[in-house]
């Protein structure tokens, strides 16, 4: 089954959500490594280019993401959640996309503020809008990791949540997305 139904996730929006949550948590592994790197390290191109590339990758993902649940509303809030439960889950999912795309769209502005655009594996680059505002790269930087932090801890808030919900509260939540 490709689409959602009223009670389940379907294929299209399982596959898209597991590879958007173990990129997230790799780039930010990634990215928490890659910024104690030397100009002398053999990593020091290399995993910036990954992240970047990756990064742009995970945002095409994310707008199709965006579009299919639009196209395939996700299934209706299981019936024994409180009106609480329901609209925090709201809140959460608006948040991580609000802070998904901040974040995408902060790295973009450090990647291109010297001009350069973004080569994405060597396939094809995305264009760059030059530097838009005065300390661009350091600016858009800072907003970068600490967004990268919030975005984590809600990510590993919303994982904790669906398993009290498959543990404690017996409840079909995460199997919705698992099976």
């Amino acid at each position: 089954m490709l689409k959602n139904t009223e009670n389940k996730y379907g294929i299209i929006a399982k596959t898209l959500h597991w590879i958007s949550a173990l990129t997230v948590l790799g780039l930010f592994v990634v990215g928490y490594w890659m910024v104690d790197l030397t100009y002398y390290s053999e990593w020091y191109k290399t995993a910036p280019l990954w992240h970047k590339s990756i990064g742009v990758l995970l945002l095409i993902a994310s707008l199709f993401r965006l579009f299919w649940r639009f196209y395939s509303p996700a299934p209706k809030a299981i019936t024994s959640h409180s009106k609480q439960v329901k609209l925090s889950s709201s809140l959460a999912h608006i948040a991580i996309y609000i802070l998904l795309f901040t974040l995408m769209t902060s790295g973009y502005l450090i990647s291109t503020a010297d001009g350069r655009g973004i080569a994405v594996f060597n396939w094809f680059s995305v264009p760059t809008l030059g530097e838009i505002f005065s300390e661009q790269a350091d600016i858009a930087g800072l907003i970068h990791k600490y967004v990268a932090y919030a975005l984590i801890a809600l990510s590993l808030l919303h994982a904790v949540a669906a398993v009290k919900h498959h543990v404690i509260d017996k409840d079909d939540t995460l199997k919705r997305m698992t099976r």
